[in-house]
């Protein structure tokens, strides 16, 4: 009688236990994401934005996408000034809702006028 108790309370505890834990969030289930991704829920995110450094991370393709020289490119490292940076001390966003190839898109729409762009700003002249 005892062990018919104590299996389930065993088995109940573990499900519990095992709830708490990370959940991880990728395209492909078996890819863990990098080291500096860390999600705290179930999400669906495809790209994670570096506003500081202007660079796009997409966790389905593993590639960085940043702009060079006026044109987006794709490449599995960072470009050469970051790579001795660590990625984990810099602030990042989740783009949320967006799974389209074209990144381009949502950064003229969403972050285009932020941080380091080429943003025009009019000053007062006293």
């Amino acid at each position: 009688m005892k062990k018919f108790i104590l299996f389930p309370l065993v088995l109940f505890v573990l499900l519990v236990v095992q709830a708490c834990g990370p959940v991880l969030v990728s395209a492909r289930l078996g890819d863990p994401p990098p080291p500096w991704f860390y999600p705290h829920r179930v999400e669906t995110v495809r790209y994670v934005f570096f506003p500081d450094i202007s660079i796009y991370y997409d966790l389905s393709s593993r590639t960085y996408i940043y702009l060079d020289g006026g044109i987006w490119v794709r490449h599995r490292e960072l470009p050469s000034r970051y790579r001795s940076q660590d990625l984990n001390r810099y602030r990042y966003e989740r783009v949320r809702n967006y799974t389209e190839d074209d990144i381009q898109r949502y950064h003229q729409e969403n972050n285009a006028n932020r941080g380091r762009s080429n943003k025009t700003v009019t000053r007062r002249s006293n």
